[in-house]
C-alpha cells in the first residue's frame, strides 16, 4: 500500500509541492510527536530516517513521520539508537512491498524490538518468532480452554443468542473458527445482535477477507449506525480493498461520533496524506498526539 498519492498539494508551510515529495517541516513533526525540534533533528542525525531537503531545512514525508514516531517510542524504552536502526532496516526487508511500517505494531519487549502483525510476533533483528508463554503459563491457558469448552451452551430448545455469543467470546483467543460458528449460531437465534456482527467481521477480517468482513460491519451499522468502532473497522477493511473514498467517509464518521478516538484520527490523517490533503492530515495527526497524551 503506497502512502503517496498523485497530483499536487500544499504543505503546512503553504508551499505547493508534488504529492510524491516530502511536505512536513521539522516543527510540524515535533508538534505531532510532542518533542522538541532539536529532538527531531537528533533522531535524524542518529539515522532513524533520511528526510529530503528544501535548502538547509528538512522536509519529512509521512513514512519519515512513521519511522520517527516508532523510533521515539523505542528510545523511550531505552533501546540504543544503533539497534533501533538495525531493527527498522531489517523490518523493511522483511515486510512485503505493499505493507508499510504503519501497518504493523512495533514496540519494546524485555529490551528487544518486537513486531506484531496480526497473529505473528517476531524480532526483526534476528527474524526469530517470539513466544511469550512459559510452560506453567501454557498449562494454565490449557485449563482455561478446557473450562471454556465445558461451559459451551447445550443445544436445546432453551438455547439463546446471548449464551452462544458469550461462548464465542470466551474461545476467540484459542479457537477462532469455533468462535465464528458460535457467533453465527447467535445470529441464527437473534438476527439483530449487533455485537455478533461486529465480532464476526473482525474475525473474518483477521482471517484475510476484508470484503466478507465489510458485509458484517455494514449489517451492524444497519442496526446501530452510530457506533464509532464499527465505522473504524469498516474503514480499515475499505482501505484493504483500496476503496479510499469509503475508508475516508467511515473514518470521518468515527471521529464525528467519538472525537476522542485517537486511532481513528491517526488513520484518517494517514489516509488524507495519501489522498493529497496534507493540511487536513496534519490536523488529525495533531489531534492524535493530543489525545495520546491524555491516555
Amino acid at each position: 500500500m503506497s502512502l503517496r498519492g498523485e497530483g499536487s498539494g500544499v504543505t503546512a508551510a503553504g508551499e505547493a509541492v508534488g504529492l510524491g515529495t516530502a511536505r512536513y517541516r521539522t516543527i510540524d513533526v515535533a508538534r505531532i510527536l510532542g518533542v522538541s525540534a532539536d529532538r527531531v533533528r537528533r533522531m535524524v542525525y542518529a539515522g532513524h530516517c533520511v528526510p529530503s531537503r528544501a535548502g538547509r531545512a528538512y522536509r519529512f514525508g509521512f513514512q519519515d513521520l512513521v519511522l520517527l514516531r516508532t523510533a521515539h517510542g523505542l528510545l523511550s524504552s531505552e533501546i540504543p539508537p544503533r539497534r533501533i536502526n538495525r531493527a527498522l532496516r531489517e523490518l523493511k526487508k522483511q515486510l512485503p512491498d505493499n505493507r508499510p511500517l504503519s501497518g504493523v505494531r512495533i514496540y519494546a519487549e524485555s529490551g528487544q524490538v518486537v513486531v506484531r502483525d496480526r497473529d505473528r510476533v517476531w524480532q526483526p533483528e534476528s527474524g526469530q518468532q517470539v513466544f511469550f508463554f512459559g510452560f506453567d503459563e501454557l498449562a494454565a491457558e490449557g485449563d482455561k480452554v478446557v473450562a471454556a469448552r465445558e461451559a459451551r451452551p447445550a443445544r436445546s430448545v432453551n438455547e439463546n443468542a446471548s449464551d452462544w455469543f458469550d461462548y464465542g467470546l470466551s474461545i476467540e483467543q484459542d479457537d477462532p473458527n469455533g468462535a465464528r460458528k458460535a457467533y453465527e449460531r447467535a445470529l441464527e437465534l437473534d438476527a439483530d445482535m449487533v455485537d455478533a456482527y461486529i465480532n464476526l467481521g473482525r474475525l473474518v477480517h483477521e482471517g484475510g477477507d476484508p470484503v466478507g468482513a465489510s458485509e458484517f460491519y455494514r449489517e451492524a451499522l444497519v442496526r446501530y449506525p452510530d457506533d464509532a468502532v464499527t465505522h473504524y473497522n469498516l474503514a480499515v477493511a475499505s482501505e484493504d480493498v483500496k476503496d479510499l473514498p469509503s475508508a475516508r467517509a467511515h473514518y470521518e464518521r468515527a471521529v464525528d461520533i467519538n472525537p476522542s478516538f485517537a486511532d481513528a484520527h491517526f488513520n484518517l490523517g494517514r489516509l488524507l496524506e495519501r489522498m493529497g490533503e496534507p493540511e487536513a492530515a496534519l490536523q488529525h495527526l495533531l489531534a492524535y498526539r493530543r489525545l495520546s497524551d491524555q491516555l
